[in-house]
């Protein structure tokens, strides 16, 4: 993989060359940005261009040809993956889940591209309700393969996706490894929410700031490389807020979003009607999702608030619906208004928290809806 197949990011892709060319490479960098701007394509293409140099340079080695050819199916022996797991019901009680537990499954997602999603990966790990985290004895093992050798005789290079989903142990552990860091390895950890990130670990990376993708770049990729018409790949661009996940995702028939507005409108719905007994059914329809769906859907239902807000405003340039989600939005926005909306917005936001540290689902959900018939009366 090369620089060429992660979109945008122009200015970052070029910082990150020059480090490497003036010698001032640190030891641990720290990707951060929304999900979908590239920060794994970035890290897993930066990977490349330090385990096996620049694909544009001619002649190559034989040793650069071999790496390259390695890459191209993520097999390089230098290359190291951590990533969250769950405890599947075949393991032992005792057992801690490691990234090696999954890595056939790991493989299997990343040769499909490198641009995915933790529903993705969870989907890929056949996970049901539990959640993702980095164990302790990831750590462990982390520290066992980054003690060897380089078999290559360059760098090692040691990819951390989402470090944020580390627990305590295993973040104490990794603090240690980015203080005496094995000769030669490179940290590269690509985080979504950095505040939860020990503050120990973020003062000993060097933080690189991704920022979402140009419309334009994202117009370009969906025509060259999904084949889009002009026209459709202007609104995805769009709607897509700088995510190429978001992008791939609204061209995508099954996509979950769709599933995620039929339920907000269920919601509004019920809640203007101010149907209790049916709001109790809506709760538990959903807290069959898993708490990582139940809080994709709560960063929707964010989105939906802000999106029919400003629908009130009635300037198309300052909203970004699909075309289904306007038209509900025709008549429900004038219930999101200056009176409510922070109070709403802040009601989801309550619900994401508790949900992440697992409160009872069905008792989040209900009492959310319930304080939304108040709020929705609001004028």
């Amino acid at each position: 993989m090369n620089f060429s197949e992660v979109i945008g990011q122009e200015a970052v892709k070029e910082r990150l060359i020059n480090m490497v060319n003036e010698g001032r490479l640190p030891h641990a960098l720290l990707f951060c940005g929304p999900q979908g701007v590239g920060k794994m394509a970035l890290a897993m293409a930066f990977a490349s261009y330090l385990l096996a140099g620049d694909e544009t340079n001619e002649p190559i080695s034989p040793i650069a040809s071999n790496a390259r050819a390695m890459l191209r199916n993520w097999e390089h022996p230098d290359l190291h993956f951590s990533y969250p797991t769950i405890k599947l019901p075949s393991m032992s009680s005792d057992h801690q889940p490691i990234s090696n537990d999954f890595a056939k499954e790991w493989h299997t997602l990343i040769m499909k591209g490198t641009y995915f999603t933790m529903n993705q990966w969870m989907k890929q790990m056949e996970a049901t309700t539990q959640q993702a985290i980095i164990t302790g004895a990831e750590s462990d093992e982390l520290s066992r393969i980054l003690s060897l050798k380089s078999s290559q005789g360059g760098y090692k290079v040691s990819i951390i996706w989402l470090p944020e989903r580390m627990n305590l142990t295993s973040a104490n552990k990794l603090l240690k490894l980015l203080e005496e860091p094995p000769q030669g390895t490179v940290f590269l950890m690509v985080c979504e929410e950095p505040e939860k990130l020990l503050e120990t670990i973020r003062s000993r990376t060097q933080r690189i700031d991704l920022k979402r993708i140009d419309d334009k770049a994202i117009e370009q990729a969906l025509v060259e490389k999904r084949g889009i018409d002009n026209d459709a790949a202007y609104r995805i661009a769009r709607i897509a807020h700088g995510s190429w996940t978001k992008a791939l995702d609204a061209i995508d028939v099954g996509n979950e979003n769709r599933e995620f507005h039929n339920m907000f409108q269920m919601l509004m719905r019920l809640c203007y009607l101010r149907n209790v007994k049916d709001l109790k059914r809506w709760s538990e329809l959903v807290t069959g999702y898993g708490r990582e769906k139940e809080r994709r859907m709560l960063t929707y239902f964010q989105q939906q608030v802000r999106e029919n807000f400003m629908f009130n405003f009635h300037k198309p340039e300052l909203n970004y619906m699909t075309l289904e989600e306007e038209n509900f939005a025709k008549n429900f926005a004038r219930f999101i208004n200056e009176a409510n909306v922070i109070e709403i917005n802040e009601l989801f936001q309550r619900a994401y928290r508790d949900i992440g540290q697992n409160a009872n689902a069905k008792i989040v959900f209900y009492d959310m809806a319930l304080k939304l018939i108040v709020l929705l009366l609001k004028k």
